[in-house]
């Protein structure tokens, strides 16, 4: 059937802040479903707080609404824009769980809202445990033994019956959130508490326990008249033990036969007929190892991570293909956009091999727990192509940008363990998972044994034994022609070559290019040749030997390189940034744009945005085997975040041409001596620091400035290894902790200055002219990394005598460096002096924040700058002329992490943000904090406590106010009798670390009768030793896993409580953004 005509406009849920398990991926896939509503003459209409996505701007939807995506603001704006559908496939489980409770609530009844795409009843037979049981068995797909409970003593029976281990699954929740494996009672308990929670309808699955099964994915894509095809199918390497998120997946999957791949693609057919799909879905099967008996574990209804890194692994546009079919199209009417000459239903055939690595940041939580399980915990994902399963895996763990070259011969090699240790590295995956593997092949183990710990398939296990013995053949063997090809094929990199033969990676390259051992770049075709190929859509592999293109001289261009994979502090503002970017420079005339990236879950991969997409790594080596091939006018690096800004050096040292900022002042810039003598020379301040190579420098200068001081290396992003010390025994700790993280530059260390306020400052230049986008200010005190901390346009603490101040520095800075394009300066404010501590001369998190708010596209103007184009007259400081304010808050991921503490430092830790603008500042920060997941209660009860007697001083009126709306206030002890002396009527409670005194904060937390908690820790002051005070600890922790809302800061808690108080007499405001101005 042809599209369906009644529709008019539609609107689009999006998924709103990034968090683990709800990624980037629905940025790509919301992006392609608006440019296939946009393609029909359609209206749409987005609802998403993610300031971050190229799908908040206003190219692709008509009406943008930052605001949390929960029933009644979604109601609200279905009231004013009247849409006749609704598509709730493309915002991830935020979307889903929103769209049905308007079903169940009657408002898409009331307002005649069509859903299109997997109506509401399809939907609940996938998410609701037990309608997907019966569904499952009608389809004869058979499925686990398991038990649908609402509460413990039915868990405790359903337990027994199965036997330990069992895995507790929570009904629509995603990425694995809540859920767990419990060995034993107390196990199950905790889980089974916690998972009833987090589900909207609490109810939870316990089910038997299948881990050493191998784990395989279909993508399926069906359409209203009921035909359907596979688009890929993969294979998890870390078998059924791993969260699929958490798992290094290849596709096409490797180790299952033919039998068993059309045994279970009959059986996802089946099970997609019956459930009733509507464009696409991704089902999971255990399959057993040893014959051919399997299970389905769970359907998607909606696009996945999956489903993302399936689209960009067979050039097959899944999210805007499933879009149309929710418009009525079938698949027989539609083309393939990438391929052009098939149509839709043509199942997509593969002559590589294609592997997804999650990238996890463990490092930056204190007390995380890093096991492997059924709860997902990474943070971003790389996709590699290869003609090799080596070649794919070494090029993923490259593309991490982890610090390593490879899975052997890096920088730091592994561990050693002896048997009893491996042996249990083995059973229990964590993240060091394949290189304990090598560890053990190294061991002597055989791969029979390594198989039967792990239950990682012996085949992956025999590929990773090839690596381990390419590695002894380099070291032991004369490096020629053929040893060459052959380490080439395996995935290995120059350095880890020159690591093994003693040279360095240059000269290696030239042994290379000399003997003619060069990769070749090959197009992505899945049309197995019955057709011709004509996607630009490119890799290179050594398992070739001739290109499949050819790049005539006279379409010389330019090479944008993205970010990679989205990690904490690096995310999809960079993505945001390079296909703002990529259109910018179109828009100057700029016609051939190449983009290099390795992350699935972005725009900037998709197959329209730029003339030729490279699946690549972001690695000095091959972005010189690219620009040696492409020839290009220069390479841009200043959009990818600190990623691409790290290779600007070396690239610059090999003949490339960096355009925009040059590498010599990139370098003046991030190194801190060069950069602090250029700003002595300005006469601008700067907070005392010092580069030390050793401790008893470190420690000399600390006693003369005084503590508390910051440790950090030179070259970072995100704070990796920055720590506020306070201490000389921590001192100690922190200083090799940074010199490990960046070995080759001092570590670097400055006075922390108490009680100062921070500043971030985005602007633009063209070396002449400089544009300051806006000043933006911290509402968290110093302290917080700029990431972590909420902020605020117009800066509400500063004065005019501030401003003017900073915004001369700025314009200093700038002109000193020769900034050409995006630059971000950081400012602290301290006694009404400004000093400066950082610039970066790259695009930063705040430029999509800044750029929407002032409806001024800084990227668009920084492609100007990079072309040497004159900037146009924009209005001197046009953001202090706008009426409205802008909020920006962070969201946390806190409830994957087992174990991470959720008091904030100058390590970064949110993995998202959501902005929301309004016409107060309280207007736009109930917006905010809803958005992020806060509830604003109106009434009930605050648990209020805080360490050292000054944050109790300045927390006096606010705990008053909340007393004055009607809030019921507890406090321990010593807070308590503070506030009961200031205040009076406070009660007692007692520390969860003192069970035996009631009423206790662990019960009255379990029993649901805390509505938030003031938890300020003692370490802001000196009062006590600094370490981590484990009653607090426990404190946040289980509130966190309740989802109770937890401020641990004192200028959250204000601002909380202000907000509450506002909200009484008022409400918050529901307009649309607006677009960029356009300048001349």
């Amino acid at each position: 059937m042809p599209k369906n005509e009644s529709l008019k406009k539609i609107l689009v849920l999006g998924s709103g802040a990034i968090k683990i398990g709800e990624a980037g991926e629905f940025d790509y896939s919301g992006s392609q479903c608006l440019k296939a509503i946009q393609e029909d003459g359609l209206k749409s209409v987005l609802i998403n707080p993610n300031i971050a996505t190229i799908q908040t701007d206003t190219r692709f939807a008509d009406q943008v609404y930052l605001l949390p995506v929960n029933p009644e603001y979604v109601e609200s704006i279905i009231e004013k824009e009247r849409p006749d559908g609704i598509m709730l496939a493309y915002g991830g489980q935020t979307a889903l769980n929103c769209g049905v409770k308007l079903e169940e609530s009657g408002i898409l009844q009331k307002y005649g809202v069509n859903v299109l795409g997997t109506s509401i009843k399809g939907i609940q037979k996938t998410e609701d445990r037990q309608l997907f049981k019966d569904s499952m068995r009608e389809s004869q797909v058979p499925i686990l033994n398991s038990k649908t409970v609402t509460n413990f003593e039915d868990a405790k029976k359903a337990a027994k019956e199965l036997s330990y281990p069992v895995i507790i699954r929570v009904a629509y929740t995603l990425g694995g959130r809540g859920g767990g494996i419990a060995h034993n009672e107390i196990e199950l308990h905790e889980i089974v508490e916690r998972g009833i929670r987090a589900s909207i309808v609490g109810q939870v699955l316990i089910e038997e326990y299948v881990g050493h099964w191998k784990q395989i994915e279909y993508e399926v894509m069906q359409d209203y008249d009921g035909n359907n095809i596979i688009v890929c199918n993969m294979e998890n390497i870390l078998s059924m033990k791993a969260h699929t998120g958490d798992n290094i997946v290849v596709a096409p999957s490797q180790t299952i036969d033919n039998h068993e791949y059309h045994m279970l693609r009959s059986a996802a057919l089946r099970a997609t007929k019956n459930v009733g799909i509507v464009g696409e879905c991704n089902i999971q099967y255990a399959l057993e190892p040893n014959s051919d008996k399997y299970v389905a574990i769970e359907i998607n209804p909606r696009l996945s991570r999956s489903s993302a890194l399936a689209s960009k692994a067979t050039g097959y546009p899944l999210a805007y293909m499933s879009a149309k079919i929710g418009l009525g199209y079938n698949l027989s009417e539609l083309v393939n956009r990438i391929t052009q000459s098939t149509t839709a239903c043509f199942e997509p055939s593969l002559d590589y091999i294609v592997c997804k690595h999650p990238r996890w940041d463990f490092e930056k939580f204190e007390l995380v727990n890093r096991k492997l399980g059924p709860a997902m915990k990474s943070v971003g994902e790389v996709m590699a192509i290869g003609r090799t399963f080596e070649e794919s895996l070494q090029k993923s763990i490259r593309m991490l940008d982890i610090g390593n070259d490879g899975l052997v011969l890096n920088r730091v090699n592994g561990k050693t363990y002896n048997e009893e240790q491996i042996e249990n590295k083995l059973t229990f995956h964590d993240d060091h998972i394949l290189y304990n593997v090598v560890i053990a092949l190294k061991m002597g183990f055989s791969v029979e044994r390594i198989y039967k710990l792990s239950t990682i398939d012996p085949w992956f296990i025999e590929k990773i034994k090839n690596i381990v013995d390419i590695e002894s053949k380099l070291k032991d063997s004369e490096l020629g022609e053929s040893l060459l090809w052959e380490a080439k094929k395996m995935g290995f990199s120059d350095k880890q070559i020159a690591r093994a033969k003693d040279k360095t990676p240059d000269e290696v390259r030239d042994l290379r290019k000399k003997l003619g051992v060069l990769p070749s770049v090959k197009q992505i075709d899945t049309l197995s040749a019955e057709w011709p190929a004509v996607t630009n859509y490119l890799y290179l592999t050594y398992g070739g030997h001739s290109h499949d293109i050819e790049i005539p001289s006279d379409e010389k261009g330019i090479v944008v390189l993205g970010a990679g994979p989205y990690r904490i502090g690096s995310s999809v503002e960079f993505d945001w940034g390079t296909v703002n970017m990529v259109w910018g420079l179109q828009e100057n005339g700029e016609k051939n744009i190449s983009v290099v990236n390795c992350n699935p879950e972005t725009v900037s991969t998709d197959y329209d945005i730029c003339t030729r997409l490279y699946f690549e790594e972001l690695t000095q080596e091959r972005i010189l085997d690219i620009t040696e091939f492409e020839n290009p006018k220069g390479i841009i690096t200043c959009v990818g975040g600190q990623t691409a800004n790290n290779l600007t050096l070396g690239l610059a040292e090999h003949g490339v041409n960096i355009l925009g900022t040059s590498a010599f002042d990139v370098d003046r810039a991030e190194n801190r001596s060069k950069f602090s003598a250029e700003l002595d020379k300005l006469h601008i301040q700067q907070p005392r620091w010092q580069a030390f190579t050793n401790i008893n420098e470190a420690k000399n200068f600390a006693q003369e400035v005084g503590f508390p001081v910051i440790v950090r290396p030179s070259y970072v992003l995100s704070g990796a290894a920055m720590k506020v010390v306070w201490s000389e025994t921590e001192l100690k700790i922190y200083v090799k902790a940074a010199a490990d993280v960046s070995p080759d530059h001092p570590v670097v260390i400055s006075k922390f200055m108490l009680n100062s306020l921070e500043v971030d400052v985005d602007g633009i230049s063209n070396g002449k002219q400089v544009i300051i986008g806006a000043i933006v200010e911290h509402i968290d005190s110093a302290g917080v990394h700029s990431g972590d901390a909420m902020m605020c346009i117009p800066p509400w603490r500063l004065s005019n005598k501030i401003i003017e101040t900073i915004n001369e520095y700025t314009k200093k800075i700038a002109l000193t460096f020769n900034i050409k394009g995006p630059f971000n300066l950081q400012y602290l404010v301290h006694d009404d002096h400004v000093y400066v501590i950082e610039l970066n001369i790259r695009a930063s998190r705040s430029m999509p924040f800044v750029s929407k708010l002032v409806k001024m596209n800084l990227i668009s103007l920084a492609s100007k700058a990079i072309l040497d184009k004159p900037l146009p007259k924009i209005p001197e400081n046009k953001w202090q002329k706008i009426h409205n304010y802008g909020i920006k808050v962070p969201q946390f991921s806190f409830m994957q992490l087992q174990g991470a503490d959720i008091t904030l430092g100058v390590e970064m830790q949110s993995t998202g943000e959501a902005a929301c603008f309004g016409n107060s500042f309280h207007d736009a920060l109930a917006k905010g904090l809803i958005s992020v997941g806060y509830n604003l209660p109106v009434k009930g009860t605050a648990l209020v406590t805080v360490g050292g007697d000054q944050n109790k001083q300045k927390l006096v009126a606010s705990i008053a106010k909340l007393k004055h709306l009607g809030f019921k206030i507890l406090a321990t002890e010593h807070t308590a009798e503070f506030f009961e002396e200031k205040i009076g009527q406070v009660e007692i409670v007692h520390k969860i670390s003192e069970p035996e005194r009631k009423p206790n904060i662990a019960d009255l937390l379990y029993e649901r009768k805390i509505d938030f908690i003031i938890n300020i820790p003692s370490t802001i002051t000196l009062e006590k030793y600094v370490g981590m005070l484990d009653d607090e600890y426990q404190i946040r922790r289980k509130s966190l896993e309740l989802g109770i809302p937890v401020l641990t800061t004192l200028e959250l808690a204000d601002s909380f409580v202000k907000t509450l108080e506002w909200l009484k007499d008022n409400e918050t405001t529901k307009e649309p953004i607006e677009p960029y101005d356009k300048f001349d």
